[in-house]
């Protein structure tokens, strides 16, 4: 029996799992289209004065699925790490441990804030749960956690990330990026750092030796060892619809067509409307215009010091200072060397084409140095390089009404014979890459040994993950 041909658009985790995963069960014949020049996507890696670094922050969370970790135990070995979290979170011009510590909170939380919190939680429970016409962001939250936790992180980091009131956000924007939703929830986490109390993986994560994007990075070869076809910088001009289907792609400035009896695409699904050969109806494209991300720029410094703290990350939900996230490679991966120098990445969204992502490296290394000044961090050593990167998609905006946009895009992309769309930029979710792997086994498993797509289980597949949640 011949096997199909599936043609995976996007070399994400989604995308490169779903390749390494169908060619290690013999299910289909696997090509991978990345227009960039790399694999990973917003979880990729690249080397800065010898020292890895990533897109950002990022984490492997135990909260992944145990079949798919046991899968990557066994391709990473001994360097995928199991690492504590040692974070910080800026209140009210103290820093306290991230996540909770009881013992941080006793001695480091401003009173007027534990006040705050004390506060709210007897108003909870005396006034008991009151509906609102309209649940938003906003809405949701202060339900849950209070006031005070509310105006003093959530929602001056929520104008930050989005750019936008909570109170124009989605109450599912809440839901889905906010796990501890709760001030019951909140307590029971803060209670896991307490010996004896701690359940499995609490206050732990997984990195890799050599950056996050190892993790695509080695996926990508045992997908390429099974016997997938990769191909990077391969742009994707238009995908015409039949039996099969022809994805032209442009390479090196020369175009071809590749013949395919499945496409399997995790770029944004908005992009994918507009390469789509017929035309979506204009309601589809309006649908598409409707959908938002908000873009990134990653600034990093250089600095002629080991260590700038013992911290990996920092985290800053104050309104006047840029940075929304600090994070130092080295101390995620526990790397000493190089020794004279070490990296420090800085977070600050944006809107593709405003003044953040048009400021030159320079600017940019200065906001970051004034940012780390007005937040008792100041850089000190000389700043040997500043380095930039961005990312045009780095969160997905959840307007208030922004499903009926969504759901118009997801009814028309499942009328597509042969197409399917997952991953987080496919199905436009703000989720871990535990989340987006976990899509791409779902997927191959609904391919079966004879070439057919069993569309009910992917069903049931796409209603679980609704309930996934975002890990802090």
């Amino acid at each position: 029996m011949k096997k199909p041909t599936v043609v995976i658009i996007g070399g994400g985790p989604a995308g490169l799992g779903a390749a390494w995963q169908l060619c290690l069960q013999d299910k289909a014949n696997v090509v991978v289209l990345e227009k960039l020049g790399q694999v990973g996507g917003n979880t990729g890696s690249f080397e800065l004065a010898g020292i890895p670094v990533d897109f950002g922050s990022h984490r492997l969370h135990p909260a992944c699925d145990a079949h798919i970790l046991d899968d990557l135990r066994k391709l990473l070995g001994d360097d995928l790490l199991d690492r504590p979290r040692h974070g910080r979170i800026r209140l009210r011009g103290r820093w306290i441990h991230f996540p909770l510590k009881p013992v941080d909170l006793v001695l480091r939380l401003p009173w007027s804030f534990g006040f705050g919190v004390a506060c709210d939680s007897v108003k909870k429970i005396f006034s008991g749960s009151q509906k609102t016409q309209e649940e938003t962001f906003a809405t949701v939250l202060r339900a849950g956690l209070g006031r005070t936790i509310c105006e003093d992180f959530y929602f001056p980091y929520a104008r930050k990330i989005w750019g936008l009131e909570p109170e124009v956000l989605s109450a599912i924007q809440a839901r889905r990026r906010v796990s501890a939703g709760s001030l019951g929830k909140m307590v029971k986490k803060v209670l896991s750092a307490v010996p004896g109390l701690k359940p499995p993986g609490s206050g732990r994560f997984y990195y890799l030796r050599k950056g996050f994007g190892q993790i695509c990075d080695t996926i990508a070869q045992a997908a390429k060892d099974e016997g997938a076809a990769l191909r990077l910088g391969a742009s994707v001009t238009k995908i015409e619809m039949g039996s099969p289907h022809q994805v032209h792609v442009r390479v090196d400035e020369k175009d071809e067509i590749i013949e395919a009896d499945y496409v399997w695409s995790t770029i944004p699904l908005a992009v994918l409307s507009k390469v789509i050969s017929p035309t979506p109806d204009q309601s589809v494209l309006q649908a598409a215009d409707g959908l938002s991300s908000r873009a990134m720029v990653l600034a990093y410094l250089v600095l002629e010091q080991s260590q700038f703290t013992p911290f990996d990350a920092h985290y800053f939900p104050e309104a006047h200072i840029k940075l929304t996230r600090l994070s130092e490679p080295k101390n995620y991966s526990v790397r000493k060397e190089p020794a004279d120098c070490t990296v420090l990445c800085g977070e600050i969204p944006c809107q593709v084409g405003d003044e953040v992502w048009n400021s030159t490296d320079e600017q940019l290394g200065e906001m970051m140095c004034d940012a780390l000044s007005q937040s008792g961090l100041p850089v000190k050593s000389r700043v040997r390089e500043v380095v930039t990167r961005r990312l045009p998609h780095a969160y997905p905006v959840y307007l208030t009404g922004y499903e009926k946009h969504f759901q118009a895009l997801d009814d028309w992309s499942s009328t597509l014979d042969h197409v399917l769309t997952f991953g987080r930029q496919g199905l436009f979710a703000h989720d871990n890459t535990h989340h987006a792997l976990a899509m791409a086994y779902a997927a191959v498993e609904c391919l079966s040994a004879d070439g057919t797509f069993d569309l009910s289980s992917w069903a049931s597949y796409r209603e679980a993950f609704k309930s996934h949640v975002v890990e802090d």
